[in-house]
């Protein structure tokens, strides 16, 4: 071993250690169970400067604090974009101080890199709504357990992102847009460890075997798998997907299918692109081999809410609404009807037809109905225009699923034909990545 792999192991048990301290002292002091204390608290934060509070809370003076970092943010949002690089000088300055970090990640960081642009524009947009950001954050800070993510790693990424908006901003830079851009990140990080610490009782993932891979098309296939312990999962729900050919890389795929007494579940997976996790499951995935799976997420279906649904799915999309009849089936409030549009380009990717039918085949209460671009398949056009011509929708509950311009799609012709938009359901944008 070499001095510089000493000295980065020994730094890493350095921090690891005083995030232990950090939590024993959170516990003494505060026994009640309470929120995370976000990284730096004790070592930068001090009551009553706002410069490194990072608490906005539920009260209307949080709020307003919120607002406030919200513009002063997006007043000066011209300064550390585009997010792109701000991320490049982040990841650079965080892996050069803290190399033993890198491990974290995958080999690839494109997909990454993405993501977090897109997890800042979703924290600047819902600053002003903290408590409902909090909700969202603490489900992915639940999620993030997987990655071997510790609440003191926050720290370096506090570090390095101060460094990359002095960078970016140069000249410009002020004590006051650095403090907001910090408030924000330490209140998202308070979230997702809250999170986190919430969900200390379940596993961070859950191995799983294959049991089943069908080549739908040659582009899509149907995984099944087990798992040795419950997945606990609702119909509607996605989880997260890691590939033995491609560690520490994860994707989202809804379950195809309702939870199931004998632990056995599936996926709907399309090829997008060369060398990512959807072409290692498609084109290099046997039965016997062994997958992880992050917790289920997601609220596609509410459970308290029983009027009649309108599902509609592009793609495979369809996953999570196969997954949701199936579950009617066995448990449908009386009287509940069921419309089912299923979009495709032609009758030939309609991959899942055949199981839909078989299972509505003798429900009264459910009608499929198929939209493609070739008339043998049922009725043309676009899906969103046929969904708006099908009838009133106005009464029902509508789940959307599928890529995100169709989603976007048929929740504004929905809404603009008189379904209120709190009864349009679909997974956020966040949880989409």
């Amino acid at each position: 071993m070499d001095l510089d792999t000493t000295s980065s192991t020994a730094e890493y048990d350095r921090l690891i250690a005083r995030h232990h301290a950090m939590r024993l002292r959170r516990q003494i002091l505060a026994p009640a169970p309470a929120f995370a204390a976000a990284p730096g608290d004790g070592a930068h934060g001090r009551t009553g400067d706002r410069t490194h509070d990072d608490s906005y809370g539920g009260t209307c003076d949080g709020a307003r604090d919120a607002a406030a970092d919200q513009r002063l943010i997006l007043g000066a949002l011209g300064l550390v974009t585009p997010f792109a690089d701000l991320i490049d000088h982040l990841y650079a300055f965080m892996f050069r101080r803290r190399p033993f970090l890198r491990a974290l990640f995958p080999e690839s960081m494109e997909f990454q890199q993405v993501h977090l642009e897109r997890m800042f524009e979703y924290l600047i947009e819902h600053l002003d709504q903290p408590g409902r950001l909090s909700a969202t954050l603490a489900q992915l800070g639940r999620d993030h357990r997987k990655l071997g993510v510790r609440p003191v790693h926050y720290e370096a990424f506090e570090e390095a992102l101060r460094e990359a908006i002095r960078l970016r901003a140069g000249a410009r830079w002020t004590v006051e847009l650095e403090g907001a851009w910090v408030r924000m990140l330490r209140f998202g990080v308070r979230s997702m460890v809250a999170g986190a610490e919430s969900a200390l009782t379940e596993p961070p993932y859950w191995h799983a075997t294959v049991v089943g891979h069908e080549r739908r098309r040659a582009d899509l296939a149907v995984v099944r798998v087990r798992t040795g312990e419950p997945y606990p999962y609702r119909a509607g729900q996605y989880g997260t997907v890691e590939h033995p050919l491609l560690p520490h890389t994860w994707r989202q795929y809804s379950m195809g299918c309702a939870p199931r007494a004998d632990n056995e579940l599936e996926f709907h997976v399309r090829r997008t692109g060369p060398g990512g996790v959807s072409e290692a499951l498609v084109e290099h995935t046997a039965v016997g081999e062994r997958l992880r799976l992050g917790p289920p997420r997601g609220t596609l279906m509410p459970e308290d809410d029983t009027r009649d649904l309108l599902l509609v799915a592009g793609g495979t999309g369809l996953a999570p609404m196969k997954a949701i009849v199936e579950e009617l089936v066995e448990h449908r409030p009386r009287g509940r009807r069921v419309h089912l549009f299923v979009g495709a380009r032609a009758r030939a990717d309609l991959y899942d037809w055949p199981a839909l039918a078989e299972l509505g085949g003798r429900k009264p209460w459910l009608e499929l109905i198929p939209v493609a671009d070739d008339a043998a398949a049922g009725p043309r056009g676009r899906l969103a225009e046929a969904v708006s011509r099908a009838g009133d929708w106005s009464e029902h509950l509508a789940c959307v699923s599928g890529p995100a311009g169709l989603v976007d799609e048929v929740r504004t012709r929905l809404a603009a034909s008189g379904l209120p938009p709190t009864r349009i359901h679909h997974d956020p944008v966040l949880a989409r990545l």
